[in-house]
């Protein structure tokens, strides 16, 4: 019982870890992609050199799978427990 509610714990954390990352990485995406404020051509040339943020995606789509694999952790301790009930025996058929 303790292990399936320690093991739903970390899958819920790692939803929220996931989600908190991707939106952060959004958010600095767009902080990235915002004009400067005091860059006027052609009186004021502005040198933006961004680094690419690809393996940040790789990142955020690596967390979500990880959450998946959490979720199906999950679904396995879920079946060892008492609320799982067991499958009802089969009786023998004759012939």
């Amino acid at each position: 019982m303790e292990d399936f509610l320690a093991t739903a714990a970390f899958s819920f954390l790692w939803l929220v870890a996931s989600s908190a990352w991707a939106k952060a990485l959004t958010d600095v995406k767009a902080s990235v992609a915002a004009p400067l404020p005091h860059c006027h051509p052609p009186a004021v040339t502005c040198d933006r050199d961004t680094t690419p943020m690809g393996a940040l995606n790789v990142s955020v789509v690596f967390g979500f799978l990880n959450l998946i694999l959490w979720l199906g952790s999950s679904w396995f301790v879920f079946k060892e427990t008492n609320f799982h009930s067991p499958p009802a025996p089969s009786t023998p058929s004759t012939m």
